[in-house]
């Protein structure tokens, strides 16, 4: 404790209370997050900053010094190893006050070797293992940062790499192949590199194909293309086109229902659902691929965003009949779609309460299966609540709905039915 006051008061004015009881040097935060750096660079103007603030500083249009307010006429950014190893040192030095040490950063990409890679995987001459290894380097340093993506997504890596993916089949390419999925699954694409993939039916056959590969990782990453292209593409007529291919569905649902425990295939699965079933004249082929017992039994699994996709796409199938039918056919439907109002998000709420209100205005046994499993009191805490109208005007429906099932000592006649903004008819 001596020890720590002695340093505590010779740091001087230059020193600023942490929550966590331990002072910081004023020069070891970053100017803009007033946090401390983590990995600082130094721009064209002799200021230092933490490289995340200063990168989403210039990413949302600012061209000056965030502290001197001169120009940037250069935007490239040095880093500070000296400033770097002595925020490492300091964060060693008060260890015993639960300051953890700072990794070394690892560097941006750089963007002539990006361009080397490039080449050298696109380059037929090349040997195929020489083409496979570059494409394993750039996904190496695609998943590194956000930052190399940024870099390597500016060199037209989709171009060179579409490319590769549909080139014409050779039995020795498969693995390349697959390799260049798994990097174009990481970026976006462009209209026109998406009308240009959603309008050729060998291309999404071939996509469709993959869903069923031995590796998981294979299937995945076709899913998140075809992810990717479905929600890339501007004309309703090709994405019907996209959604209407044979055995696309059943592909996406059994990744789904994968039996290991894998996040990223139910990440990716989901968003794939989704958007193809955003096309309404092929939800349909979702139902009959078995999408509602997937979606059912892994619906406690999503995490929060994968959650409202989930219920978004339930929503969906139950707005036609033979998803409404077959939904209402599963046991835990409804008491899971109860139980979920009011507990994930606003917009989740949003999407249970209408798939609710599809359900119940198709079968009088689901209106009195949600009256059992609790409906009622949840529909008057969500009307009460501070969620979007939109839901609200859902329960508001499905309240009036349920008007005929309620018992006779239910809270229809309580004083919270009374003071809630739902109107009895």
């Amino acid at each position: 404790m001596k020890e720590r006051k002695n340093m505590l008061a010779g740091a001087g004015n230059n020193l600023e209370p942490l929550d966590v009881g331990v002072q910081i040097p004023y020069h070891f935060r970053c100017p803009i997050s007033l946090e401390l750096m983590r990995d600082p660079v130094t721009v064209c103007t002799g200021q230092t900053y933490d490289r995340a603030s200063i990168e989403s500083w210039v990413a949302t249009g600012n061209t000056t010094c965030p502290v001197t307010r001169a120009a940037l006429t250069d935007f490239t950014l040095i880093p500070n190893h000296t400033l770097r190893r002595l925020i490492q040192d300091w964060c060693v030095t008060n260890r015993s006050f639960g300051v953890e040490r700072i990794p070394t950063p690892k560097q941006p990409a750089d963007p002539s070797v990006v361009r080397s890679l490039l080449s050298q995987a696109s380059s037929e001459s090349n040997p195929i293992q020489n083409r496979i290894s570059a494409l394993r380097r750039l996904r190496g340093l695609a998943r590194d940062s956000d930052t190399n993506r940024s870099i390597i997504g500016r060199l037209n890596v989709s171009e060179v790499v579409l490319s590769i993916l549909f080139a014409n089949a050779d039995p020795d390419s498969a693995e390349l192949k697959h390799e260049s999925l798994a990097v174009m699954a990481m970026f976006p694409l462009g209209d026109s590199e998406c009308a240009s993939v959603s309008a050729d039916p060998d291309r999404i056959a071939y996509l469709t194909s993959l869903l069923f590969h031995s590796s998981i990782e294979v299937r995945v990453n076709s899913a998140a293309m075809i992810e990717i292209v479905v929600a890339g593409t501007r004309s309703p007529e090709l994405r019907a086109q996209i959604s209407n291919a044979d055995e696309m569905f059943e592909g996406i649902v059994g990744i789904l229902r994968y039996p290991i425990a894998y996040p990223r295939a139910l990440k990716v699965g989901i968003k794939a659902l989704f958007a193809l079933c955003l096309v309404k004249q092929h939800r349909h082929k979702a139902v009959s691929a078995g999408a509602v017992n997937a979606l059912i039994d892994r619906l406690a699994e999503f995490e929060k965003c994968d959650a409202e996709r989930a219920l978004a796409t339930i929503e969906l199938l139950c707005r036609i009949p033979t998803g409404c039918a077959a939904f209402g056919a599963h046991a835990l439907t409804v008491p899971l779609l109860v139980k979920i109002i009011l507990k994930i998000s606003d917009r989740a709420t949003e999407y249970a309460a209408g798939a609710l209100l599809s359900l119940c205005s198709a079968s009088e046994q689901l209106q009195r299966d949600a009256v059992a499993a609790g409906v009622l009191t949840q529909l008057l805490l969500l009307v009460q609540s501070d969620c979007t109208e939109r839901a609200k005007r859902k329960a508001q429906m499905l309240l009036k709905l349920l008007r005929d099932s309620w018992p006779e000592d239910s809270i229809a006649n309580s004083d919270d039915f009374n003071c809630s903004d739902v109107v009895p008819y």
